[in-house]
């Protein structure tokens, strides 16, 4: 057999069932929120549009069909609205960082994607904002 032929048919290695990846998201969350770095955005909330796309790592098998087996959207929303409701922030880059960090305590969230917008700041655009990813450690 030549070597070419031997590269052509040669197995491709796949990741094993347990190595398997879910996608769990959350798509444009719009809250109130204190944030803004200039001294007029300190006086009231703004909108902003949070998006999460989280990739998952689930237990191998067949699905139990029960809450505690996945990552939660409840969970999610709830730790999005918590951090906000923190107090103010400076930037979208603190407060996508902050959601991140939060989202990868649990190990399953392999990677964590977080999209913070702001929505109202120039009236010729829907919103300006920052997207992050960040992976488990």
């Amino acid at each position: 057999m030549n070597k070419l032929f031997a590269q052509v048919v040669a197995p491709v290695a796949r990741p094993s069932a347990e190595r398997a990846l879910t996608r769990v998201f959350i798509r444009d969350l719009v809250l109130d929120a204190m944030i803004g770095a200039y001294e007029h955005e300190r006086d009231k909330p703004q909108r902003i549009r949070v998006n999460l796309d989280l990739q998952v790592e689930l237990r191998p098998g067949p699905s139990r069909d029960h809450l505690p087996d996945v990552v939660s959207y409840d969970t999610m929303v709830a730790t999005v609205k918590e951090i906000v409701a923190a107090g103010h922030v400076n930037l979208c880059e603190t407060l996508a960082e902050r959601i991140a960090d939060r989202l990868l305590i649990d190990r399953r969230v392999r990677v964590a994607t977080v999209r913070v917008e702001k929505l109202d700041v120039f009236a010729e655009a829907a919103s300006i904002g920052v997207e992050i990813e960040r992976r488990q450690a």
